[in-house]
């Protein structure tokens, strides 16, 4: 699995419009194959600062998400609207059942499963 954080610090003149965007890349992401979630969180500490966490099955999903219609437009659109960097972060989760290396446990419903956490 795949997963992507980022943080949009957004122009608080522009903010309503962002959100209009962002939910229309939401709606139109959530749909596509291989996402398991894509939402955009308002923050707490900064109602400017647009938080996103996706979820991918793979990276192959993830960049046939990159060269869609609506990214493109995404794109073209939502930089006007920022008030500095967007900053992201993309980790890949997989299991490490039978193998080596620096493994974290979580809980699941069945007990423990280990996984292994790689920043990209």
């Amino acid at each position: 699995m795949i997963i992507v954080y980022g943080t949009f610090p957004l122009k608080d003149d522009l903010r309503e419009d962002a959100l209009k965007i962002m939910r229309r890349m939401a709606v139109a992401t959530r749909s596509e194959l291989g996402c398991i979630s894509y939402e955009f969180y308002i923050g707490l500490s900064d109602p400017n600062t647009l938080l996103l966490f996706q979820e991918w099955e793979s990276i192959k999903a993830l960049h046939a998400h990159l060269e869609t219609n609506h990214m493109d437009e995404f794109l073209r659109d939502i930089p006007a609207m920022l008030d500095g960097h967007v900053s992201t972060r993309r980790y890949e989760v997989r299991s490490t059942e039978g193998s080596s290396g620096d493994k974290q446990q979580f809980a699941s419903k069945s007990g423990y499963e280990t996984y292994r956490k790689i920043i990209h």
